[in-house]
Parts: C-alpha cells; sequence; structure tokens
C-alpha cells in the first residue's frame, strides 16, 4: 500500500470525485422528477454513513460494512426493485442512497481497504495523510 501523498494519481482523484458530483446531481434530478419527499431525502441522506459502527467489530469488519453501504450496487437493486415492484419508496431509498455516496465522493471519502487505517480508493486520509505530508 502506497504512504504517498501522491498515489493514487490527482487526475484521477479529480475524475473520480467530479464523477461523484454528477452522480450526486443526477440522483437529486432523478429524485426531484419523480416527486420525492424531501423531508425523507433530509432524514436519510446520512444513513449510510451509520456503516461506521461496523469498526466496533474490529478495521477489517468495519471497512467491509463501509463499503457494502458505499458502493452504487446496492442502491441500484433497492432502485430496480421499486421500479419493477411498484413500490415508490424504494426508488426513493435507493436515489437517496446513491446521492449520499455521490456527495461522499465528491467531498474525497472513497471505499476503505480492509485493516488498513486511513487508505482509500481517493488516497490518503486523516492521519495517514498527516504523516505522509509531513515525510
Amino acid at each position: 500500500m502506497s504512504s504517498t501523498p501522491d498515489f493514487p494519481p490527482h487526475e484521477i482523484i479529480r475524475q473520480l470525485r467530479l464523477e461523484g458530483l454528477f452522480a450526486l446531481a443526477a440522483a437529486a434530478a432523478v429524485y426531484w422528477f419523480i416527486g420525492g419527499n424531501w423531508w425523507l431525502f433530509a432524514a436519510l441522506l446520512l444513513a449510510p454513513d451509520l456503516a461506521f459502527f461496523g469498526y466496533a467489530l474490529g478495521e477489517k469488519a468495519g471497512a467491509r460494512i463501509y463499503n457494502f453501504m458505499h458502493t452504487y450496487t446496492h442502491p441500484l437493486i433497492i432502485g430496480a426493485i421499486g421500479w419493477f415492484a411498484g413500490w415508490p419508496v424504494l426508488i426513493e431509498i435507493g436515489l437517496i442512497w446513491a446521492a449520499h455516496i455521490g456527495a461522499d465522493r465528491a467531498l474525497g471519502y472513497g471505499l476503505k481497504y480492509p485493516g488498513v487505517s486511513g487508505h482509500t480508493h481517493l488516497g490518503l486520509m486523516g492521519q495517514a495523510k498527516k504523516h505522509a505530508n509531513a515525510s
């Protein structure tokens, strides 16, 4: 695992963060278009971050739980189930969840490496970044 502040390359990080911003915008636009409940949006937007409680089970389990809640696959599945079953609330939940992931990516919060503190697919975070910058 690289501990240099230049990995991953800044161009890649910028591209992934921009992609997150567009995912957030797209999810919010579709939510608006379908007439989603904005109170529900506000109430659930940060719900995926409850996955941080998974770190009580250890670094590896916490990272896996966090990553499960922060990958686009699961909100897409929930939204598709809602679409085909005719349950609009599941579509809304899927869009809110996708918006959360997009916001996280846009802000630089990436997927965690199990068992490796401070490293994400978008680079170093927290103390790991401070130590790398001090070197």
